[in-house]
């Protein structure tokens, strides 16, 4: 009898001691279903004074937006609270943003007067 309970401690111990040991040889599968997945990489092309997006939606995860200002005037890319760099004519950033909620997102230009001029619109995710 003694020796049955110490075997069931024994067994449970290293039953219990089994799913750590398996994480830390797959920290991925423990982490795949909380962690979003790249979805979508967009094209943003900027001028004077709209925003060509190669798509204006995505699903919801991780979307990457890679930004080029083609005008000839300074713009940036304003979307979910998160912002590009100041572009120079030329010049081109990329901004990784993270969409948990379906729903609709603005986006626009934050230099004065060029989102009223047209530099804005409205990114969908599904």
């Amino acid at each position: 009898m003694r020796r049955m309970i110490v075997a069931g401690l024994a067994t449970a111990a290293v039953a219990g001691g089994s799913v750590p040991a398996m994480a830390a040889v797959h920290p991925d599968r423990a982490q795949s279903a909380q962690a979003p997945a790249l979805l979508k990489t967009i094209n943003v092309s900027a001028s004077e004074f709209k925003f060509v997006l190669s798509s204006k939606s995505a699903k919801r995860g991780v979307v990457i937006f890679k930004v080029k200002n083609v005008g000839k005037l300074a713009h940036d890319f304003q979307i979910s609270g998160r912002k590009t760099k100041m572009l120079s004519p030329g010049q081109s950033n990329t901004l990784r943003v993270t969409f948990l909620r379906k729903g609709t997102y603005a986006y626009k230009c934050t230099v004065p007067g060029h989102a009223a001029a047209g530099m804005k619109g409205v990114f969908t995710v599904t």
